[in-house]
């Protein structure tokens, strides 16, 4: 059995500590009110039990809450109240410099939370450790200085969780929609030089991935760029390729016709638009950013978003060879094609591909393939999106984070970014973004209401005031930013072209950006309210109230601030486990509620509930259409390579019944033994959750490739122990 240490490494357990302090605070009392050895040996052994029962490694704050409950069991309050002064003297001298011990940890690479903390993120590589040395600075100063002490505290409770607080100390967004048109048709600055409109296919998407880890640097989230903003570059290159051709014919004296030019130059232009999109793929996924990762981008694929005619066609051809190129893999250090994480894909599903005899249909088949083999695309049905977005269909941000409607076009607020592209009366979404998130933990709501509905409503009133507190001081901590901060964003195109020394506030108002009330643990919160999951239909309805409660609270926030507040739901990847630990803290092991190491994401059907891959989707969608700031669905699936079939009747199921949805599979390789099946997990001797070849049982995590969906988006450097028990614990709906 291990114990994570304050500093984060985690250590084997040591029931000898318990009993060493225990024994001092026994000398601090006289001597009526000591304990005999027997009783101090006793209460180690229940702290030692109590550990075992978790089913996960107990950190030290948790342990000593575990002594001092058994010493007010014993009666030794006068024994208890000198261990807890203790500990308070200790924290209060620990708070003078509460980071030096959370750096050498990471810099020793044994600070276990840490190592698990981002599934894209490796903690050993030295631009990670500088990323994630800098995070703990910003915590800090967050926490001490920057944040209300009630919001720090509904923090460290796990009441909400202020995201990315590793970045807060800067003037830094969360994700956004590139304006990459604007960028590529009238010209940008990368590293203070010019870059002019390209002349090719291949070198706008070579501006495009640079402009990727450019941006990806200057913010904390996700990004989205659409293959329509690179769909007019194909014909720069025909109309480049034809004169070529023509040239070399007649240097040749070949005489040819203008139908043979065509031909050859057209052949060049696929070879084009080949490399192009190469170049996006490796590009994206061999570029590392100043925060350690690859660039998080998303690539969206819509065929409506540009006109019929030869554009269309154009962009049909790119889609086609991102798909080929994503259906074959990259390699790994062992030469073998796996399964990337970047750039996530986003397939719209339209009237032009989504019926066998639609003019794209051969893409939707396409798409189906790369989805069985590599896990994207995700899909985007036309027809929902335009039902819940007032006719528009555009990409959300990163995995899930999705802009409100345009409302400050028709408001005529007019073209407040100075974009290149602006067109008068069109609604407008790139170069748009979202200011950040904080997370209302829905299971901490019902648990502290005992199961009361009106104690629920009025804690729920209470939660969601912190919340709006948080989300402000998110926003006054944009307001006042200079465009000098991040030339690329705010001067250069890819959000606005301001002016040096203007700050970015008329981008925070009007609708023009969004920020996010996040939520989670609908699921358990429905089941310890109702006593039953939100898919019973008797529970249905009041899972369908909270969601209209959080919707509501946003308006009203709008409403008196000009602030798009949006309600969304939040991906959780660390997250999941850090609320299971607070919820186990408080409130002890519930049945069906905190029972997991893990809670639930957004409105999702419990990962270990039995429901057909349909029906999830037609369920979830009432909620997902609730959840206007994002949300994604999913359905879990076995290997479909050799059943497109059944995936072709999810992706119309999708197109019919829900806006936003994806198919998780698995895509696994080991290194040691060449096994490209399911990599499973199972426990280690300790208890502990592990990743195992089931053919050689190979368990070194640096020398396998994993795959799995983390929550919208796909993870392959591990997950700590929460997201990995429920990764262990998903049923298949299909």
């Amino acid at each position: 059995m291990k114990i994570i240490k304050r500093s984060g490494a985690e250590v084997e357990f040591d029931q000898n500590k318990i009993i060493v302090a225990i024994n001092k605070a026994n000398d601090s009392v006289n001597d009526s009110q000591k304990l005999s050895l027997d009783e101090i040996q006793e209460i180690a052994d229940a702290v030692t039990r109590s550990c075992e029962d978790m089913c996960r490694s107990a950190n030290v704050e948790e342990i000593q809450d575990m002594v001092e409950n058994q010493l007010m069991k014993y009666r030794a309050y006068e024994m208890a109240r000198n261990y807890i002064t203790y500990r308070y003297r200790h924290a209060l001298a620990r708070k003078s410099n509460s980071t030096d011990d959370q750096i050498l940890s990471l810099l020793e690479c044994n600070n276990e939370e840490v190592k698990q903390e981002n599934s894209n993120k490796n903690p050993i590589v030295n631009s990670v450790q500088r990323d994630y040395m800098a995070g703990e600075v910003s915590k800090d100063i967050t926490k001490r200085l920057l944040l209300p002490e009630e919001v720090v505290e509904a923090h460290e409770k796990g009441l909400i969780h202020f995201h990315d607080s590793d970045y807060f100390a800067q003037h830094m967004h969360n994700c956004c929609l590139v304006n990459l048109e604007d960028m590529l048709q009238n010209g940008t600055v990368i590293s203070e030089t010019m870059i002019d409109t390209p002349k090719s296919f291949s070198t706008a998407c070579n501006i495009a991935t640079q402009a990727i880890a450019q941006i990806a640097s200057s913010q904390y989230g996700g990004q989205s760029i659409s293959l329509a903003h690179l769909a007019p570059f194909v014909q720069v290159s025909r109309t480049k390729l034809r004169a070529e051709v023509r040239k070399e014919l007649e240097l040749m004296d070949i005489e040819a016709s203008e139908e043979k030019i065509n031909q050859i130059a057209e052949m060049r232009v696929k070879e084009e638009i080949n490399r192009g999109c190469q170049i996006m793929q490796y590009q994206v996924i061999t570029l590392m950013t100043t925060n350690g990762q690859a660039p998080f981008i998303t690539v969206f694929m819509y065929i409506d978003e540009v006109p019929e005619g030869q554009t269309r066609d154009d962009l049909a051809m790119i889609i086609e060879e991102m798909l080929n190129q994503r259906i074959k893999g990259v390699k790994n250090e062992k030469g073998v094609y796996i399964t990337p994480a970047f750039p996530k894909l986003i397939y719209v599903l339209e009237e032009d591909n989504i019926n066998e005899d639609s003019k794209y249909f051969y893409l939707t088949k396409l798409a189906a393939r790369c989805t069985a083999k590599r896990l994207v695309p995700d899909y985007i049905s036309e027809k929902m999106m335009k039902e819940l977005k007032d006719g528009d269909c555009y990409p959300c941000m990163g995995c899930r984070s999705f802009l409100t409607p345009d409302r400050f076009t028709e408001a005529g607020v007019g073209n407040i970014a100075n974009a290149g592209n602006y067109v008068p009366g069109k609604r407008k979404y790139y170069g748009r973004f979202n200011q950040g998130v904080v997370t209302i933990n829905l299971v901490d709501v019902a648990c502290s209401s005992e199961g009361d509905m009106y104690k629920f409503w009025k804690i729920m009133d209470e939660r969601l005031e912190i919340c709006h507190t948080a989300l402000m001081c998110r926003h006054n901590r944009l307001k006042g930013t200079l465009s000098d901060v991040a030339p690329i964003l705010w001067q250069d195109g890819a959000l606005a072209r301001l002016k040096k020394g203007e700050p970015i506030d008329k981008l925070l108002f009007d609708g023009y950006s969004t920020i996010s009330l996040g939520y989670a643990g609908l699921c358990e919160c429905t089941r310890y309210m109702t006593g039953k999951s939100h898919t019973d239909p008797t529970a249905t309805p009041f899972a369908l109230d909270v969601m209209k409660y959080l919707n509501d609270a946003c308006k009203k926030w709008k409403a008196e601030s000009n602030i798009d507040f949006s309600l969304y739901g939040t991906p959780l990847e660390s997250t999941t486990y850090k609320f299971a630990k607070c919820l186990q803290k408080r409130f002890g092991i519930i049945k069906g509620v905190t029972d997991k190491n893990y809670i639930t994401n957004s409105y999702h059907v419990h990962v270990t509930e039995q429901i057909d891959a349909f029906d999830k989707l037609s369920f979830e969608a009432q909620f997902q259409a609730l959840s206007p700031g994002g949300a994604i669905s999913y359905v879990e699936v076995p290997d479909l390579q050799d059943n497109l079939d059944a995936v072709l009747a999810v992706m119309k199921h999708i197109y019919d019944n829900i806006m936003y949805a994806e198919l998780n599979t698995k895509s696994d390789y080991c290194q040691v033994c060449g096994y490209d099946g399911e990599i499973e997990v199972h426990e280690d001797k300790d208890g502990k959750l592990i990743w195992e070849c089931p053919n050689c049982h190979n368990t070194d995590q640096d020398k396998m490739n994993v795959a799995r969906r983390t929550c919208g988006y796909i993870g392959t450097q591990f997950w700590n122990q929460g997201r990995t028990q429920e990764i262990r614990e998903r049923v298949l709906h299909l």
